[in-house]
């Protein structure tokens, strides 16, 4: 059961480890976190309660606190997900991070003491996780220690995203690669394309589906699972999306894009197959970022690792930023499978 810590400046309490009190401190938790974002936008979207009540359903996530007083000084949501007697601590499909979040620290510590702050906070988060037999999240690019995971004998590998920056709306065009602009006047003199951001959600469904069974894979959510996180995020006010349309009426491509106080994130995005080399998609790209300019400072593409793709977001003025994924498999039959699919995936 998850339940919260009570800091008192000394030393770090467990609650009680009566059932009935657990249970009673585990939906606290929860409660006292889903009104947290409301006051520290500092909390990404994808760790907020809403989202993650559309993403992996009210009664699929949970959370650890440490808590000062009424103040909430760390927290850690993660989703949950049981098979075959097993659980598996993780985070929900279209939610690129998860992680840890940490009371921004006092300005006046010096860098060791603001150490010594994360390592007791994330000691104490980690403390409270239930038992499981798999854990795995990406976390922000903005987390940098990730010792007490280390520790605790948690992995970590370092993967990238790419951020293109926002505070200067002007600069934007003048900082994307030239091969962008190519590829933008092709799509719209050549292809005579424009963007329309007021189509049925259904018709960028179909250009997402498109691109997976492009590359022979299966989608990983549903059409529904993306309706209801839309509707979500549409009752927000932080989302929209893009379809490169020419005068036959043909969708070339889309982009998906959300966003919070800090920055856009790139979500989803697709094309036809037959007309990929429209250069739709890259313009598509380009209206997202001068749009998202008007209620962010950044842009996150949520950048892949998959070679072509990281070569063509490089294109848009983006900076690589690291981050972790976090990962711990207790279970001797989970770190056989994985075991055994590392081979597979060296053999192909």
């Amino acid at each position: 059961m998850a339940y919260c810590f009570q800091d008192d400046d000394s030393n770090v309490q467990h609650a009680s480890t009566d059932e009935h009190q657990q249970r009673d401190e585990m939906s606290s938790a929860k409660e006292s976190y889903r009104d947290l974002w409301l006051t520290e936008p500092s909390i990404p979207i994808f760790c907020r309660d809403w989202w993650l009540d559309a993403t992996a359903g009210s009664g699929n996530w949970d959370v650890v606190l440490v808590k000062k007083g009424n103040r909430i000084l760390a927290a850690m949501p993660y989703m949950i997900r049981r098979r075959f007697g097993m659980t598996v601590l993780t985070q929900p499909p279209l939610t690129p991070t998860l992680g840890p979040w940490l009371q921004p620290p006092d300005a006046s510590l010096s860098p060791a003491e603001r150490v010594a702050q994360e390592n007791h906070l994330m000691q104490s988060l980690i403390d409270q996780l239930p038992a499981f037999d798999a854990f795995s999240q990406n976390w922000h690019y903005r987390h940098t220690n990730w010792l007490p995971f280390y520790w605790n004998g948690f992995r970590q590998t370092t993967r990238y995203t790419l951020v293109t920056d926002l505070r200067q709306p002007d600069k934007l065009w003048v900082n994307l690669q030239k091969n962008v602009h190519k590829h933008c006047k092709t799509a719209s003199e050549r292809y005579r394309v424009t963007i329309r951001d007021d189509l049925p959600l259904d018709d960028f469904l179909a250009l997402n589906r498109m691109t997976f069974q492009r590359q022979g894979l299966t989608v990983p959510y549903s059409d529904a699972y993306v309706r209801s996180l839309d509707a979500a995020c549409a009752k927000r006010g932080c989302r929209r999306y893009y379809i490169a349309v020419d005068p036959e009426g043909r969708h070339h491509a889309g982009c998906y894009f959300v966003w919070d106080e800090n920055s856009a994130y790139g979500l989803m995005n697709g094309s036809d197959p037959a007309l990929r080399h429209s250069g739709a998609l890259s313009l598509c790209f380009w209206h997202a970022l001068r749009d998202a300019a008007q209620v962010a400072n950044q842009f996150d593409f949520e950048g892949s690792m998959i070679e072509p793709i990281e070569r063509f977001l490089r294109y848009f003025g983006t900076v690589q930023k690291p981050y972790f994924y976090i990962s711990k498999t207790p279970s001797r039959l989970l770190r056989l499978r994985e075991g055994l699919l590392s081979v597979v995936g060296r053999a192909r």
